[in-house]
């Protein structure tokens, strides 16, 4: 059948934006060198026509560097067409790529979501408020076991009206035995004798006890 018919040819997948931004890049950067190659030659005849006296031959070096000149401003004219349609594309290449992140994102969120009602079925709200509940009644048990064993026995019955003079009796009390007036006599109290008791000294002429004070002569 191939030999009756010929074999198809395959078809060769289209340039993609990348391959197309990087063949015009290419292209800019060729002529931008050509650019330079012509700067160079400008720097040279416009130094030749420096050391040149006006004449003929000056004016045929000057109509060489406006040749140079002329094919400058066309290639630059070109590099910049160039760079702008690379730039173009590669605005669309981002706007590409954006759109088709979106276009990820919003496939994972619907996923994510359809994954999220699935495992929400599994969840019964109703058991969930009966554990609830049982939690309560049981925390509800603990508070009334523990206050059964803290229950105190045979404690006698006490008036409110004597419990409330107890403690204010016990206020005062607590007031008189903070009460320091005692230090202040102690302070002023006369010092101990530095003798024993019966232990004569004069002093002035005549004699004083232990206490430092004249003693009385029969």
């Amino acid at each position: 059948m191939n030999r009756l018919f010929g074999k198809g040819k395959s078809k060769e997948p289209p340039p993609s934006l990348n391959d197309c931004i990087a063949g015009v890049d290419g292209r800019a950067d060729s002529i931008d060198k050509k650019i330079a190659r012509l700067d160079a030659e400008l720097i040279k005849y416009k130094d030749q026509m420096k050391k040149m006296r006006e004449g003929p031959a000056k004016n045929a070096v000057k109509q060489k560097a406006l040749r140079v000149l002329k094919q400058k401003k066309m290639y630059e004219q070109q590099s910049d067409n160039l760079r702008q349609q690379s730039f173009n594309m590669e605005q669309t290449n981002y706007a590409t790529q954006s759109l088709k992140d979106t276009k990820t994102t919003v496939a994972a969120m619907k996923l994510g979501v359809k994954d999220m009602k699935r495992e929400f079925k599994k969840i019964n709200i109703d058991e969930i408020e009966d554990l609830q509940d049982d939690m309560a009644d049981m925390l509800e048990q603990a508070d009334e076991v523990q206050e059964a064993l803290g229950r105190s026995y045979g404690t006698p019955e006490i008036d409110e009206d004597d419990l409330q003079a107890e403690l204010d009796a016990l206020g005062d009390e607590m007031l008189m035995d903070n009460d320091n007036t005692f230090l202040d006599e102690a302070i002023n109290a006369p010092n101990a004798p530095s003798k024993e008791p019966g232990a004569d000294t004069v002093k002035d002429g005549l004699p004083v006890d232990e206490f430092g004070l004249p003693q009385m002569t029969s």
